[in-house]
């Protein structure tokens, strides 16, 4: 008997696409992609080809172009043709090391085998090539006292051999997501490309000796020629805070100038991208919001690099750009933001300021590559129907429709049907969301209801989503309902300060709003209905459960429940203080909206769920939360994962996260009786 995909097991051996890299002429795509290793305990990520041409158009099956163990990612085009990329796979022309970095490899444009062409003692990060000189530029880890490799091999070793794992932090971060800040820190080197077929990139060379931890989460890009590099450079602030600017640095005489940003600027900038013609440079312009002010914002920014003189792109406008591209010409930007629960592709003509929706499906891109005779961009697509797949689009297009590539991800057919509702909250704001509904529900055989409110919040539930997969609980007879309320990105900066530092009530009356709109429908079954949430909408899902009774059962996971604890402990507080203050400074927004305040008014059945290497909303939140589910006679649970992040990442862990809901459900919604997963 075949299983259907959405079959645990089945379903987290599906192949994903991540990406898309285009070569320089136009002729090859690229990308890393995903699937379930031997051991079934990871995932390992290949590297493929993809035709350009659509299958209608003569377009060939995609091919797998590497194979190993430890898999491979993150590929760029040298000038010739061949492919560089990431792999921490064993170099058997180099001595054994235990525990091999990732080091940069080199596939011919030809074909053949791929080799190693450069490493580090701490492995290399992103990297890029200048499109006509080939000069590779790279990230790579340094301990502060370490000039040269040899040097950070050494200290490496004696920390190790002397058993030392402490780091001294003098300023913030400590910790990102689930990874530790030091002891080392990025630098970007730069290095030339291979002068044949068996060397390796020339010396690398340390542009930033100086950077501290200036270059943290930055990316290193090249002008074509090479002479300038461009990147993100934080600067130290009062409080432990950070200024977000944009440097270029002189790849001959490593001299370093501030093209954008500085103490007065208006907005912090980062993801540089320069003009295919090395004139000028994109930059996506943020503010975090002010404690009262305006909530959080984002443009996209052009500077000249000769003069250091910009603007803003998109003054007119209140689009949020998720990613963006420069067409071949560098006249032109295309763009992507959330919209009405979309994530369309604009295009962007940079003189004139015209704005044009170049997608009018309800689909959401990703992955944006023009090609260089301007009639096309090559993207991934995706939608709540749809998982990502490489697509050719008209760049001058308006409202125009994907032609699919053949991919190498998997195709899949749905259990059932995607719709759309809104409503009209307490305020008069237009509340919308996707609703999945499984293949047999109708008015005689209504559907249970599932609400799932999404993370962020800044963000919309507009796209495929691998780790909460809303036809997994369609395959078993759930309506699951996505809504974009307050604080939901794609409806403009008003529907941000309706919620801004009153996250609790504004949003709860939006989603109690939408939810009562779906449990109108004669397909709903509004006596069965439960909720969920995971960051966010974890939090949603405390505050949701210390204000309504109405759920048969309520799923938090990493989720924010005691906020002047969180506070200080979150990876990066002075975001979250730009917003809310600091507790003993500001209580108020800590008073009005901190979930653990009205723990005792929870009666619903809750199922905790959270990662100790969880350092966005630490175990701290999850701890405290069960502790006093338990202290009020609460009927819950607690599922804990000693060594998962924000997200549930290996495949037997994210099947253990699913069978363990898909039981309380089970228990609470339908009555059945309680069943612990098997391997629990």
């Amino acid at each position: 008997m075949v299983r259907s995909w959405y079959e645990l097991p089945e379903y987290v051996r599906l192949r994903r696409v991540n990406g898309l890299r285009l070569s320089p002429d136009g002729t090859r795509l690229v990308a890393p992609v995903s699937d379930i290793a031997p051991d079934a305990k990871s995932f390992r990520s290949a590297l493929w080809e993809i035709d350009v041409a659509p299958e209608a158009e003569g377009g060939s099956a995609p091919r797998r172009l590497t194979r190993s163990t430890k898999g491979e990612s993150n590929a760029e085009f040298l000038p010739d043709g061949s492919v560089l990329f990431t792999t921490g796979r064993v170099d058997p022309e180099a001595k054994a090391e235990d525990k091999p970095k990732p080091a940069l490899w080199l596939l011919p444009a030809d074909g053949g085998e791929a080799r190693q062409v450069a490493s580090r003692p701490a492995g290399v990060g992103a990297f890029t090539v200048a499109r006509d000189s080939g000069l590779v530029a790279f990230m790579s880890n340094l301990l502060p006292r370490s000039e040269d490799a040899d040097a950070d091999t050494e200290a490496r070793k004696a920390r190790d051999e002397a058993g030392v794992t402490a780091i001294l932090h003098e300023a913030l971060p400590v910790r990102s997501w689930d990874s530790d800040i030091g002891p080392d820190h990025p630098r970007v080197f730069t290095a030339t490309p291979p002068e044949d077929d068996e060397a390796r990139l020339g010396e690398p060379r340390d542009l930033t000796s100086d950077a501290g931890l200036a270059l943290l989460g930055s990316a290193p890009e090249l002008t074509p020629d090479g002479s300038t590099l461009v990147i993100g450079w934080a600067v130290p602030t009062a409080g432990g805070s950070r200024r977000d600017e944009v440097v270029a640095i002189d790849t001959d005489s490593g001299d370093r100038r501030t093209v954008v940003g500085g103490p007065d600027a208006a907005y912090e900038f980062g993801g540089p991208l320069v003009s295919p013609d090395g004139t000028r440079v994109l930059t996506r312009a943020t503010t975090e919001g002010s404690y009262h002010g305006e909530p959080r914002d984002a443009t996209l920014w052009i500077t000249d690099l000769a003069t250091g003189e910009g603007r803003d792109l998109l003054p007119d406008h209140e689009l949020w750009p998720r990613d963006y591209a420069w067409s071949a010409d560098s006249g032109t930007v295309f763009l992507i933001a959330d919209q009405n629960g979309r994530r369309p592709v604009f295009r962007l003509d940079v003189a004139t300021g015209e704005l044009t929706r170049i997608t009018g499906d309800h689909g959401a891109y990703s992955a944006l590559n023009p090609s260089p005779d301007g009639r096309h961009v090559f993207a991934l697509r995706d939608a709540w129907d749809a998982p990502p797949a490489p697509v050719r689009l008209d760049a001058d297009a308006t409202d125009g429709q994907p032609a699919y590539l053949r991919t190498p991800g998997s195709e899949l057919s749905m259990p059932g049907t995607l719709t759309e509702i809104e409503t009209t909250a307490d305020d008069g704001t237009r509340v919308r969301s996707w609703l999945v509904l499984p293949e047999e529900a109708s008015a005689e055989s209504p559907a249970p209801l599932m609400l799932w409110v999404h993370g962020g919040p800044y963000m919309s539930f507009n796209g495929w989503s691998w780790r909460w997969n809303p036809w997994i609980l369609a395959a078993r007879g759930y309506a699951v309902l996505l809504p974009d309320p307050a604080l939901s990105t794609g409806y403009g900066q008003d529907m941000l300060r309706r919620a801004w530092g009153q996250w609790g009530p504004r949003t709860h009356a939006d989603v109690m709003a939408i939810t009562d709109a779906a449990e109108a429908r004669e397909d709903i079954d509004a006596e069965h209905t439960a909720m969920m949430g995971g960051s966010f909408g974890g939090y949603m899902a405390n505050w949701i459960a210390g204000h309504t009774d109405r759920f048969k059962a309520i799923v938090s996971h990493a989720s924010l429940w005691q906020l002047d604890g969180f506070s200080g402990t979150t990876d990066y507080p002075p975001v979250w203080e730009s917003e809310f203050g600091t507790p003993l400074a500001q209580p108020e927004r800590y008073q009005l909206n901190s979930p653990h305040l009205h723990a005792d008014k929870i009666r619903t059945p809750m199922l905790v769920i959270h990662g100790d290497k969880d350092y966005r909303v630490p175990i701290g939140e999850g701890l405290r939360l069960w502790r006093d589910l338990l202290l009020h006679e609460v009927d819950a649970k607690f599922l804990y994962f000693p060594d998962e992040n924000h997200w549930i990442l290996s495949p037997g862990n994210a099947q253990v996260w699913y069978e363990t809901i898909f039981a309380f459900l089970d228990h609470h919604v339908h009555g059945k009786e309680w069943i612990k997963p098997e391997l629990l």
